[in-house]
């Protein structure tokens, strides 16, 4: 009883089990899904996915939102992709860094105005969220910049390999691996779930709030900006509804993944594993005919599903540490 409780305690090994249920499945009525070449681009999807799902996964943690990391996407690849079209002769390395630096900005604009302003993270997010996409349309003045106006070497960003990996996979990687290193191994990491865990008490024992909540901004702006210019490159299409409504995902990877939306619990790899399972669902769904029209509604069910799930276990374990104190 006690090993079985311990299992359900942690999301991973469900998730995972889950991944490998849905693999069978899914070959068993489509044997194509398993292709390595459909499982690569299961894994290139996911990528963007993974990358700010892992910014937002920060914010979710202090019991927060972000709302507007489509927008930032949107933006930051927008702007890069108008510097590649209008300065071919630049490095694609240096339009990416310009990109994640207007991410950041971004980020922090909105890190600002929670922190310092003290404006409510739904809130805030909500309303730069039309600011961002508006800034979009307006520097790109309602074009497009599409593949014959993207230089060779910008698309390949992306879509270059290295030992036989996609670029992508490997920004994915490496970003998922710094975050985990960063929230396991960090103090900046620990202040963050001591936040989202019981604010009152990390600010008595001298955590700055308004320092963490600036930062967990920032990062998740940063990392919009990277998504961003990886967006536009792959797809060699930088339009200005460019990402909408990926911020939802973002939150259904952490839900799926077991962040609680409350703050103060889950982990990098369960953000991950919510994240390929995403991955993995909208390529199924995609595959299989007149699905792809019911994406949104199947997400929206599993969010709701894994929100229930995340409650119950929540207040299972209230229960179990209640108990354990009136032992």
């Amino acid at each position: 009883m006690k090993s079985s409780n311990r299992i359900l305690e942690k999301r991973e090994p469900i998730l995972i089990g889950l991944i490998l249920f849905f693999l069978v499945i899914m070959t068993i009525a489509m044997p194509r899904f398993i292709k390595p070449s459909n499982l690569a681009n299961v894994l290139k999807d996911s990528s963007i996915l993974v990358m700010v799902a892992c910014g937002q996964f920060l914010v979710i943690l202090t019991g927060g939102i972000d709302l507007s990391v489509g927008s930032n996407i949107a933006f930051s690849g927008m702007a890069a992709s108008l510097i590649n079209m209008n300065n071919p002769d630049t490095s694609p390395w240096i339009v990416l860094l310009i990109g994640m630096a207007i991410g950041l900005v971004l980020g922090m604009l909105n890190g600002s105005l929670v922190a310092f302003g003290k404006v409510p993270a739904i809130i805030a997010t909500l309303g730069t969220m039309s600011v961002y996409r508006g800034f979009t349309f307006v520097i790109s003045k309602g074009q497009w910049v599409t593949a014959h106006e993207m230089t060779d070497s910008f698309m390949n960003l992306p879509h270059g390999d290295m030992l036989g990996v996609p670029n992508l996979i490997w920004f994915a990687v490496a970003s998922s691996a710094l975050f985990y290193n960063f929230m396991r191994y960090t103090r900046s990491g620990r202040e963050i779930y001591a936040i989202g865990g019981n604010r009152s008490a990390a600010v008595l024992v001298g955590v700055r709030e308004t320092k963490v909540q600036f930062l967990i901004f920032s990062i998740s702006g940063l990392v919009s900006g990277l998504a961003g210019v990886l967006w536009a490159a792959r797809y060699a299409a930088a339009v200005n509804e460019m990402a909408t409504g990926f911020e939802l995902q973002t939150v259904a990877a952490c839900v799926i993944g077991g962040v609680s939306v409350a703050g103060g619990s889950g982990s990098v790899t369960g953000v991950i594993l919510g994240a390929l399972f995403m991955g993995l669902l909208n390529n199924s769904m995609t595959m299989i005919r007149n699905m792809a029209f019911f994406q949104m509604l199947v997400q929206g069910l599993i969010v709701i599903a894994a929100m229930t799930f995340n409650v119950v276990m929540e207040r299972r374990r209230e229960a179990l540490l209640l108990n354990r104190r009136l032992a």
